[in-house]
């Protein structure tokens, strides 16, 4: 029956409609594009019920980038339905320069890969422009691979968690309706979930290295708590510790592991936990009496 019909289904179940174009003269597979005709798909999209648009970059040879997209943005403002804009250009223009003032979210790598190495390359590049994100901005690395079958369930365990620290959309990339126990309690941890979904809106950054590959990070939340990430990047399990300096908290806190989904108590200056290999330990310290 088309798209609308389409639209409406998804939204009875509880999901939204993204659908993909192009600022170029056409996508990467030789399909139309949507330069030039800007106002009419932003038009359609909204006629259609579509909820999100993702618009990349190829076949735009010639085009300035930030001017195309907010020709774009414009079209969407005019188009009479809230939209969300994800701008796809690869960071190959710089947008976290731009993006905040252009869309909601902005690739700032190529596309993501269903393999270790690829999570460990678009973590590094992407976390180097945290302080260009904020509420109704945001730095996109790209979609989540859990339970695609390239990784471990450890490995989308810590993929997760940083996109979660990042502040990053978190959007599914695997096959919904045939997912495994693992996959679905990764996709649906929900104390990871509200700290991606933190209202402060701060994108977490890398606070300390206990040794090489081995990272702490950490991301203010609205309560005064801190989410931190103890990521270890090496293929042997080990012991890895926050110190309540680097973390930015003081006196006694106590601390809520959101993988395990358990409170392991009060403690005052640190707080160490063994860490699996390609692995992680999420936890939220809270001090004690508040900020």
């Amino acid at each position: 029956g088309g798209i609308r019909p389409l639209a409406d289904y998804v939204h009875s179940r509880g999901l939204k409609l993204g659908i993909y174009t192009d600022a170029g003269r056409r996508t990467c597979e030789g399909r139309p594009g949507s330069l030039d005709h800007e106002d009419l798909d932003a038009r359609t999209y909204a006629e259609w019920g579509v909820d999100y648009v993702k618009v990349d970059w190829c076949n735009a040879e010639g085009l300035d980038a930030p001017t195309v997209y907010a020709r774009f943005r414009d079209a969407l403002a005019r188009a009479g339905r809230p939209i969300v804009f994800s701008i796809c250009e690869w960071g190959t223009n710089r947008p976290w320069e731009w993006g905040p003032r252009t869309g909601n979210l902005w690739r700032t790598t190529g596309d993501i890969q269903d393999r270790w190495a690829s999570v460990l390359q678009i973590v590094d590049l992407s976390s180097q422009y945290a302080l260009a994100a904020g509420p109704g901005a945001w730095n996109d690395p790209d979609m989540l691979e859990g339970g695609n079958g390239g990784m471990t369930d450890d490995e989308y365990r810590a993929h997760f968690s940083l996109w979660a620290l990042m502040a990053a959309p978190l959007m599914a990339g695997n096959d919904l309706r045939a997912m495994s126990p693992a996959t679905h309690d990764i996709l649906t941890n929900t104390e990871v979930i509200a700290v991606d979904q933190d209202s402060l809106g701060a994108q977490g950054m890398l606070i300390a290295e206990n040794a090489p590959d081995l990272q702490v990070w950490a991301k203010p939340l609205r309560d005064g708590s801190r989410a931190v990430v103890l990521f270890n990047r090496t293929a042997l399990q080990t012991a890895m510790t926050v110190s309540w300096w680097r973390a930015g908290v003081r006196g006694s806190a106590r601390v809520r592991d959101l993988w395990a989904h358990a409170d392991r108590g009060t403690f005052t200056d640190h707080y160490s936990a063994v860490v699996p290999a390609h692995g992680v330990v999420m936890v939220r310290i809270t001090p004690e009496g508040g900020r």
